[in-house]
């Protein structure tokens, strides 16, 4: 028995340690193989394979589930291969089926400036292709059109008409824009010529615009140039109040009127924001030059440019206005130069306190009356020569007299007062050695404003003037006197057969004259609101190809303007410049130029069926003459406020009026002609 045990102890042994080596080597295969899976599992979760699953078979590593796509199976491949070796790897993976492709995205660009329309994108084909072009040609009128549009075979998106029918209405209102359309969403860049123009274009587009579309608008404003920079603050009987005001940044707006509120003027008087301060130091020295003036109790002040004159009222103490002066004149920064009056009584009803006085008075019909007494024969001349060139040579009577004895600089006051008196639908002008006083009535809530920049910046230092000009806003027409818009536009003719609308040489100023012309044809636009117009704008042969088509832009943006700040509703009017485009004349002689140098009105009918417009009556002018003789190369424009409440008619007599309107008037500088070189016998 005990043999048999001793026999049998010896293969226990083995047995025993032959399953514990096996054991052991079990234990040691499962750990290798969790070790494993979770190694491969933390380098495709590192890679972002979330989908992929791993199964461990002793040395061989399984890898399975659905693989989006077949780049996504093998990047789930080669990151199992970065911890086992490839030829240990089973690939189980399965790709999805691929999804269908998305139809294209239709899409289109629109850009539009004074050169052309560029249209650029993918359109479906059978989404009024024809139609398209016919509008896009009709946008851009007489100016080119690149198409860089391409077309495919798909349903057009919902919402996709709507939103390319808008896209073409705020191409037609945009001159200058950038207009991005998909189905869902219209973006709109664009530059407007004035603040006023943008709230106007912002207000429309977002009532034009398809209920459900997602706009954006970015239509931008660019601050005028002013010159000179004005500021005319007063204080009298009638209040504290701007006459004009500029400042250059918004800190310098809100510190000028903060001293004018402190002085006495309405909570809503404003500052036009604006280019071209002298200093930068502006908002200081206007703040001090009306804090000055209400310590004064009274009087004017006035800066143009880095000149100041501070005048006081009519009886303020000798003492107080010694030590006021002397005080702004410390405060002031070192740029500004202060000129101080303190003046004697000032007659100005037209009767005559002694030789040195002129008076020019203009009727509500146009007519223009010359009395009191110039320097010479040649300043007489001069002078009725100028009024003939503003007011139009039928519509002028004078009566000057000679007086040699006249103080010096009286000439310019004269014309001075003259230009500022071209401002008005009607009033007078009253000239004397030591003071100018312009009353009057404009239906124009910037001509206050251009008035005093007009005699600030021509009488020079130490000007003293006063104004008492009344805003009169426009008559409505009812809707029962509405005209046909053809007998609209016939009348506008007739009236620009008579009298051209002419510019300042070189610019697109629109000169005094042409000013009462713009008044008839804003008077003849109210009665057919609706009618939509071309405002077309040419220019002679002279000069280059690419400044003809600025210039020409230019004034007929002009006229539009002119006509917006008479309360014209301008949405139906486009203005378009044609440069040296169809001429009317030939061009080797001056009237021929003459002829050619025209703005143009065009009634635009409805399109047609083959999408094109219809031009029916045009009423031309000429766009400059060379017999307008100007002492300004630019008129300041103001941003309009709310007016005082309209007076009565102001006739032919001279007086001061009334109604005194004391609403502040901001100043700024007419739209620039983009700086054309000036050309001989080109204006």
């Amino acid at each position: 028995m005990r043999h048999l045990l001793s026999k049998l102890i010896a293969p226990a042994v083995f047995a025993l340690a032959a399953l514990v080596c096996l054991c052991a080597a079990l234990l040691a295969v499962n750990w290798i193989e969790s070790h494993t899976r979770q190694s491969v599992r933390a380098a495709l979760t590192e890679r972002g394979i979330p989908w992929a699953n791993v199964r461990a078979d002793g040395m061989l590593m399984h890898l399975s589930g659905t693989a989006p796509d077949e780049a996504a199976r093998f990047h789930a491949l080669a990151a199992a291969g970065t911890v086992v070796d490839s030829t240990n790897l089973i690939d189980d993976i399965e790709v999805a089926a691929p999804t269908p492709l998305d139809g294209p995205r239709f899409s289109v660009e629109l850009l539009r400036n004074d050169t052309g329309i560029s249209v650029i994108g993918l359109i479906p084909r059978r989404s009024r292709t024809e139609v398209l072009a016919a509008d896009l040609a009709r946008i851009a009128g007489r100016l080119p059109v690149t198409d860089m549009m391409d077309s495919a075979d798909a349903a057009a998106p919902e919402g996709w008409d709507a939103a390319l029918d808008f896209g073409l209405i705020a191409l037609d209102r945009l001159k200058r824009s950038k207009i991005s359309i998909t189905a869902n969403r219209v973006s709109v860049t664009a530059i407007s010529d004035s603040a006023k123009d943008k709230a106007r274009l912002e207000r429309e587009l977002r009532a034009a615009a398809p209920r459900g579309l997602d706009l954006a608008l970015d239509i931008s404003a660019p601050r005028p140039t002013i010159a000179p920079f004005t500021l005319r603050f007063l204080m009298d009987e009638a209040g504290a109040r701007f006459d004009a005001c500029a400042a250059d940044t918004e800190g310098a707006a809100a510190l000028i009127l903060a001293a004018a509120r402190e002085a006495g003027a309405p909570d809503d008087a404003t500052c036009t924001l604006g280019l071209g301060a002298p200093s930068a130091d502006w908002g200081t020295a206007a703040a001090s030059g009306i804090a000055a003036l209400a310590e004064l109790g009274g009087g004017s002040l006035t800066f143009s440019d880095t000149d100041v004159t501070l005048v006081a009222a009519t009886g303020t103490e000798t003492a107080l206005f010694d030590r006021v002066s002397a005080a702004l004149k410390a405060d002031l920064p070192e740029a500004f130069t202060l000129h101080t009056v303190l003046p004697a009584p000032v007659k100005t009803d037209g009767a005559a306190p002694g030789p040195a006085e002129f008076v020019a008075t203009l009727s509500p019909e146009g007519l223009v009356q010359m009395r009191g007494r110039v320097t010479d024969a040649m300043v007489r001349d001069a002078t009725e020569t100028y009024a003939r060139s503003r007011f139009g040579g039928e519509h002028v009577h004078s009566a000057l007299r000679l007086d040699p004895a006249l103080p010096e600089g009286w000439p310019m006051r004269v014309l001075a007062g003259l230009e500022a008196l071209s401002q008005l639908r009607n009033g007078s002008a009253v000239v004397q050695p030591d003071f100018v006083q312009i009353n009057g009535l404009t239906e124009d809530e910037t001509a206050r404003a251009r008035v005093a920049q007009i005699l600030s910046d021509r009488l020079g230092d130490a000007q003293n003037f006063g104004l008492q000009i009344t805003y009169r806003k426009p008559p409505e027409t009812p809707g029962a006197a509405l005209a046909d818009p053809a007998v609209c536009v016939e009348e506008i003719g007739a009236v620009l057969a008579e009298t051209k609308i002419t510019f300042d040489p070189g610019s697109a100023t629109i000169d005094g004259a042409s000013l009462r012309v713009v008044d008839q044809i804003a008077d003849i636009l109210r009665g057919c609101p609706r009618a939509k117009m071309e405002i077309a704008g040419y220019t002679d042969s002279q000069g280059r190809d690419e400044m003809n088509l600025r210039l020409s832009q230019a004034r007929a943006n002009a006229v539009v303007d002119a006509l917006m700040a008479r309360r014209i509703l301008v949405g139906n009017l486009t203005a378009k410049g044609y440069g040296e485009q169809d001429p009317v004349a030939e061009n080797d002689t001056e009237e021929g130029r003459e002829a050619n140098r025209r703005i143009e009105f065009h009634l635009i009918e409805d399109a047609g069926p083959d999408g094109s417009e219809a031009e029916d009556t045009e009423a031309e002018a000429a766009d400059t003459g060379d017999d307008t003789t100007s002492e300004a190369e630019g008129e300041a424009e103001g941003e309009d406020e709310t007016g005082a409440e309209p007076q009565d008619d102001i006739g032919a007599e001279t007086g001061p009026e009334t109604g005194v309107d004391d609403t502040a008037r901001d100043a700024e500088d007419p739209a620039d002609a983009g700086e054309e070189d000036q050309i001989d016998g080109q204006d």
